[in-house]
């Protein structure tokens, strides 16, 4: 694959991009919940990391039943958070510092308390009555179709809740608190415009799209089909619950409204079964700037720790694009961390950032956070997190600073436990410590934007290596790097392609090179660059 200079040269091409969540993040005000004076006070660990942008979990006013993902105002910022003022200064700070700042943004839904919905359910005339959507019972009383909720995947119920006042259903496909938009009515999507605006307006860089491939639903509203309906994976096959056409030319508005100023980024949200040849349709045609820049790849964090496996996913996907750009994402919000792999945390962290994309990072890895069993009465979430079985608290526990009281997170208990193992897994422990595995982050950031191959290298995958070693070639002009990772608890031995090729960087120890070929420990990755 090619690329034009201009191509090259985006920021979030070449950048990683860091994922924080607000209320874990950093507390300043010692109400036990981060807030954005946090992310401000930490700016300056961000640009010592070297990440390129960061991605903020909501941060607008919410009865934060679903924590910010519920939303009441998507023109402001909650009180919990701070002020716009506030806000404004974070973004002055971070890009003085050459980060940039992108927001999540929830176009598919509101909160059941936002003011357009209040008056949607006031009464079946009301104006904004087709801001959501609303249907008649069927004759005997039951929902509209046979859609179904994802907020309890284990007794899936309906999707549509019924409104006694108007005597008529609403969709909420998420939860029966967030009404889902209805982006066929022009005033809804010119609202969702103006909201970005307001946003592009101040300075942000741009925006990640949340459940962007359920904006689209079936005007007719028909029922899935009872293979569909059925299946144990929905709505990964529904034909009409999401993924309409009609989804792909809203997302073409919100692009052309986003890339109407300089530099700026459209990341989507789509669920996490996309097969690679899926993903064209939500990029569009790149050459016409008709999709977004990013729709998220999950496909990495459902596949087997296993080289062949791996390999096969980035092969796929990587061969699918055409002229459009990759993009990893390993860990969020909702899924597990990356230190459930054990050992092989930190040959996962070089995978991430060596594949050719735009790699996304969540707030801890860096470290090592660990998915934590918090205490049923201290729970405050009730979705279960993708194989852990625990709720997705596990994942969103307080960031590590130091080893004083409550990691040094806030100065009083804080909304969520703390890990247990704080005291050893912390920035200051591990900025101390250069085998950590956070200088092993900071290493590989820093040889990413060294080497414009790691950054926007072309992607060669390395036959004849032992079945238990991915390895691949990335080049950019001349510009080469090369990366083996061995998927092993035991030791391989891997030929290198040709002759002149010196260790960069490894996983483990620092280690002599060797010609012709070269010896990986178990779980060990390395760089390796041209003499």
């Amino acid at each position: 694959m090619s690329l034009t200079k201009t191509d090259s040269n985006a920021w979030w091409k070449k950048g990683a991009i860091y994922q924080i969540y607000p209320r874990s993040f950093k507390d300043t005000d010692n109400d036990g919940v981060g807030d954005l004076k946090g992310i401000t006070e930490k700016l300056d660990y961000l640009q010592w990391l070297g990440v390129d942008a960061v991605w903020i979990s909501p941060i607008y006013p919410s009865p934060a039943r679903d924590f910010g993902y519920d939303v009441t105002d998507f023109t402001g910022v909650d009180s919990l958070f701070g002020t716009l003022r506030d806000f404004d200064e974070m973004l002055s700070e971070a890009h003085a510092r050459d980060i940039k700042i992108i927001l999540d943004f929830l176009p598919n839904h509101s909160s059941d308390e936002h003011p357009w919905f209040i008056a949607s359910r006031s009464s079946a005339t009301n104006p904004k009555r087709d801001w959501y959507t609303w249907r008649a019972a069927r004759a005997d009383g039951s929902p509209p179709n046979n859609w179904r909720s994802l907020n309890d995947l284990e007794t899936p119920g309906s999707a549509w809740i019924w409104d006694e006042a108007t005597g008529q259903y609403f969709l909420a496909t998420f939860s029966p608190f967030q009404p889902e938009l209805n982006w066929r009515n022009p005033e809804v999507r010119e609202s969702m415009l103006a909201a970005m605006r307001f946003w592009l307006e101040r300075g942000v860089d741009g925006f990640r799209l949340d459940m962007l491939d359920f904006l689209g639903k079936d005007a007719k509203l028909r029922d899935e089909p009872p293979e569909t309906a059925a299946a144990d994976d929905y709505p990964t096959t529904a034909k009409y619950h999401l993924n309409q056409p009609e989804t792909h030319a809203y997302i073409r508005e919100m692009r052309r409204l986003v890339h109407s100023y300089s530099g700026r980024v459209l990341v989507g949200e789509v669920l996490y079964y996309l097969e690679p040849e899926q993903f064209g349709a939500y990029y569009g045609n790149a050459a016409e700037g008709k999709g977004l820049d990013l729709p998220f790849n999950f496909g990495l964090m459902f596949t087997p720790l296993e080289a062949a496996a791996l390999r096969a996913k980035v092969d796929a996907y990587d061969a699918a694009l055409g002229e459009n750009w990759p993009n990893y994402n390993l860990s969020n919000h909702d899924m597990p961390r990356l230190s459930r792999h054990g050992e092989a945390t930190r040959l996962i962290a070089m995978l991430l950032l060596t594949l050719r994309g735009t790699p996304f990072l969540y707030y801890g890895e860096e470290l090592g956070m660990t998915n934590v069993e918090v205490p049923r009465d201290k729970q405050q979430d009730s979705f279960i997190v993708y194989q852990t079985g625990l709720t997705r608290d596990a994942v969103r526990t307080p960031m590590q600073w130091s080893a004083e009281p409550h990691a040094g997170f806030s100065e009083t208990e804080p909304w969520l436990p703390i890990a247990d193992d704080y005291q050893e897994v912390n920035v200051v422990m591990e900025k101390q410590d250069e085998t950590s595995l956070l200088w092993l982050y900071k290493r590989l950031l820093e040889l990413r934007r060294r080497v414009p191959a790691l950054s926007v290298g072309s992607y060669t995958a390395l036959d004849g290596l032992p079945e238990t070693c991915f390895g691949f070639l990335r080049v950019s002009g001349e510009s080469e790097a090369l990366v083996l990772l061995n998927f092993s608890a035991d030791g391989c031995s891997a030929a290198l392609p040709s002759p002149g090729w010196r260790v960069t960087l490894s996983t483990s120890d620092k280690r002599d090179d060797a010609e012709g070929y070269i010896d990986l420990a178990p779980f060990e990755g390395v760089i390796l660059q041209r003499d």
